[in-house]
């Protein structure tokens, strides 16, 4: 049986709810995170274990201090479990640095391992509370994990315009 669409105004909120994870992530605006996760948040699949939103955010924050990253989400679907409740599922992509030999990842020792490069989704819940939207559960399901090892890659200091976080409100 396939569950009925949500309201398209009801998919771009939640569109937007997910873009923002994935800005704040990149940028590591970790206080913004608490606007995109309900408190009583589940996870599960991530390089690391987490029981609630606060913790969710102060352990991503640890494991993503020394690391630079991109995360990208894309070729969302979406069904509306009842009311006020849409599931999704987006496709996803990961890009992370970080210096060689400075972490293993997922328990698994690579000699000169300097990052991941990753594939796979996210499969989520959102719910509607108090007028707005927000991510009750996100599963991460990688699918392809590609270790990057080898010459680390230069990061020159080009100079370029950063964002700006308020552009969207100015």
């Amino acid at each position: 049986m396939t569950r009925p669409l949500p309201d398209p105004a009801d998919v771009l909120a939640v569109s937007d709810l997910k873009a923002r994870y994935f800005e704040y992530l990149d940028a590591k605006r970790w206080d913004e995170m608490t606007d995109v996760f309900a408190s009583d948040a589940r996870f599960e699949g991530f390089a690391f274990d987490a029981d609630g939103r606060d913790d969710f955010i102060a352990t991503v924050a640890a494991f993503l201090a020394d690391v630079r990253s991109q995360h990208f989400g894309y070729m969302p679907r979406f069904s509306l479990v009842r009311e006020g409740t849409i599931r999704g599922v987006w496709r996803m992509h990961d890009y992370l640095t970080w210096t060689p030999d400075s972490r293993v990842y997922k328990g698994i020792e690579i000699p000169g391992m300097h990052g991941i490069r990753a594939w796979g989704s996210y499969e989520e819940e959102y719910e509607l509370r108090d007028g707005r939207w927000w991510i009750t559960f996100s599963r991460l399901v990688r699918t392809r994990i590609d270790p990057l090892v080898g010459s680390a890659p230069l990061h020159p200091d080009y100079d370029v315009i950063g964002p700006d976080p308020g552009w969207l409100e100015g």
